[in-house]
């Protein structure tokens, strides 16, 4: 995922995966409001990068969901 790399502007990103900006600008948004990425701007830019707080959150809870498999005989 190209988000891992980095801060990584919209148009950046539209073009690794192959779609208008106007298209990723959708997805984006439901990325923002799950609060998985945030944004910042800079001038005319918008970057986005991933929210490892909230990641690993999500890691934590999953390992909770799935059980402690590891004291299992």
């Amino acid at each position: 995922m190209k988000l891992r790399e980095g801060k990584i502007s919209t148009g950046e990103l539209a073009e690794h995966l192959g779609i208008t900006p106007q298209a990723l600008s959708y997805h984006l948004s439901k990325l923002k409001k799950a609060k998985i990425i945030y944004e910042t701007k800079y001038k005319n830019f918008i970057y986005y990068e991933l929210n490892l707080s909230v990641l690993g959150e999500l890691i934590v809870w999953l390992d909770t969901l799935k059980g402690d498999n590891d004291n299992e005989s």
